[in-house]
């Protein structure tokens, strides 16, 4: 081996033992061993967000929301969100492809690719969805905490701040929405 090579070895060698760089978000692996969408889909709220463009300065745009799953004739998960902001209703929806491994798809989109991975989930209580892509040469993380209730548990809390943290986000990148007024018998639109 020449001297350039073994340099260049040396220098990939320390950057990998230093860690990520702040662009790239560390390689997490789904806790998952296998995926049933059949369990997954149904109605999920979206109790917690977290991510790199997010800051609990933005708590106020922030309305609870629900996102709905189901899945298509095609195998594949068809995502549906809606959020009361005043009196209107705002939705939003899109289409995850399965991907090779459990739990991970791609969202079905002519704009830039994203990768969608369901971390973790119970199926009856929690899941922790972990969102990437590439916008404008920069690395977007996004982190959603869905409960099948208006609450969360402290353990699926702990998870989940232990998820944004170990992907390097700060608790200043984690956003709740405020359901103080929520009742747990009220849908959204």
């Amino acid at each position: 081996m020449g001297p350039c090579c073994a340099l260049w070895v040396v220098l990939t060698l320390l950057k990998g033992l230093k860690g990520q760089t702040p662009n790239t978000p560390p390689g997490i692996t789904s806790v998952l061993q296998s995926f049933q969408e059949d369990q997954f889909q149904g109605e999920w709220f979206v109790v917690g967000l977290a991510g790199s463009t997010h800051r609990k300065t933005d708590r106020f745009l922030l309305n609870p929301f629900i996102a709905t799953f189901e899945q298509n004739e095609n195998s594949r998960l068809e995502v549906s969100y809606a959020m009361t902001r005043g009196h209107r209703c705002v939705t939003w929806s899109y289409v995850l492809v399965p991907a090779a491994r459990p739990g991970r798809f791609w969202v079905d989109s002519r704009e830039e690719p994203e990768e969608v991975q369901v971390y973790d989930t119970d199926y009856s209580v929690f899941a922790l969805m972990l969102f990437r892509r590439q916008s404008g040469g920069q690395s977007i993380l996004r982190v959603n905490l869905l409960c099948r209730m208006w609450m969360i548990q402290t353990q699926v809390l702990d998870k989940f701040v232990c998820l944004v943290r170990a992907l390097g986000l700060s608790d200043n990148n984690i956003v709740f929405p405020d359901l103080t007024d929520r009742s747990p018998h009220l849908g959204t639109c």
